[in-house]
């Protein structure tokens, strides 16, 4: 690789010194020539999914000469830092449509980064198959010790054919052709996606897309916070959903409060949607205004008497409270005076001292034998 891989940087706050690069990415980049050569310097004729860093899509650029880029990303950190690289390399040449349909049509060649739900890739996969070219390869990759054979069979469900590469520097590939595009197969590559289900203890309808955390179900924390939240902060008129997912939270505040606004925000492109269709579903979509930021970055400071939140404590595959961390800080800034934090998170995790330290005074809720909810005071 040029000195183009060995200067890029893993997210847009890093300084530009070198780094170790993502074997997988590197492995897919390599590859990439040889299984649909002529797609790759066809404009427009690539699209790339779910890029960490941007380093697939401006690889593709910077090495293959490909042109018109299409780029589907559901996490907003990892388009931002596309586009600081991008900037940092002076590369141009790609960019994100609105839709699956706007983003696959006719693509000859797709580059996607597997994550750990098998959900997200069948409905990538089913997107690809039903809006590419026939003559379409799909190129996932990840790293070997997060792959399945499950997801072998994700992808048969769309796809005629589809072959497994050797490992290389502990990551693997996965290539399929040949998609179920003829008539008497139509049906089987028809989306399922967004799915809904009617959650009864509720009385509401639930929306998701492939990989929105819990699906459309009713998480167990979720239900816990659901139960206490009556009491949190009544004379609130501005309430805030930080990381919606599927929208449950932010659906259930707006219709137990009728007069109440709710702004739902979630890194996630998948779990804003799904969040909006949830709200439209249940007829309270027009006090709720979604947003897609980063841990609720992009919300006005003092914009809010309530913030409601179920953090998680996975990034895909790797336990971290990271992003739990970053929604409390951000939660402070959020909030006005002496307005509140309501906050779910499994009981281990032991968030209390935290959120004392970057919000204020904390108190207990509820305890279960899983969960904790506590409220937390801003000054």
């Amino acid at each position: 690789m040029p000195d183009f891989a060995d200067r890029f940087r893993r997210d847009p706050d890093d300084e530009p010194d070198l780094v170790a690069l993502d074997g997988t990415d590197r492995f897919m980049l390599d590859e990439a020539p040889h299984v649909h050569g002529d797609a790759v310097r066809a404009p427009g004729a690539v699209v790339v999914v779910d890029d960490v860093r941007g380093f697939l899509t401006l690889g593709l650029i910077a090495l293959h000469g490909a042109a018109n880029v299409r780029v589907v990303q559901d996490s907003l950190v990892g388009q931002r830092a596309l586009q600081a690289n991008a900037g940092t390399f002076g590369l141009r040449g790609f960019h994100h449509p609105d839709s699956f349909e706007d983003a696959f049509r006719d693509a000859r060649l797709v580059l996607l980064r597997l994550t750990k739900s098998h959900d997200r890739l069948d409905e990538i996969a089913r997107a690809v198959a039903r809006f590419a070219a026939p003559d379409v390869v799909l190129l996932a990759g990840g790293r070997t010790k997060f792959m399945t054979l499950s997801q072998n069979d994700v992808l048969r469900r769309s796809f005629g054919d589809v072959v497994a590469s050797r490992g290389r520097a502990k990551s693997r590939l996965l290539v399929a052709q040949d998609p179920l595009t003829a008539a008497a197969n139509r049906a089987a590559i028809t989306s399922p996606w967004p799915k809904q289900v009617h959650l009864d203890e509720l009385g509401i309808t639930v929306a998701a897309h492939g990989g929105v955390f819990a699906g459309a179900s009713l998480d167990l924390g979720t239900r816990v916070l659901i139960e206490a939240m009556d009491a949190a902060v009544p004379t609130a008129r501005v309430a805030v959903d930080l990381g919606s997912g599927n929208g449950v939270i932010a659906t259930e505040i707006a219709r137990r409060r009728p007069a109440i606004r709710v702004i739902a925000t979630d890194v996630s492109s998948a779990a804003v949607r799904s969040t909006r269709m949830t709200a439209d579903l249940n007829g309270v979509g027009d006090r709720v205004t979604t947003v897609r930021s980063d841990a609720g970055d992009e919300l006005d400071e003092g914009s809010a008497q309530l913030v409601l939140c179920n953090p998680p404590f996975h990034a895909d595959t790797t336990v971290s409270t990271d992003a739990a961390e970053a929604m409390f800080r951000n939660a402070a800034t959020i909030l006005q005076s002496g307005g509140e934090l309501w906050c779910v998170w499994n009981s281990h995790l032991r968030y209390r001292p935290v959120l004392e330290k970057a919000v204020g005074p904390t108190r207990q809720v509820v305890r279960t034998d899983r969960f904790t909810v506590t409220a937390s005071r801003r000054p």
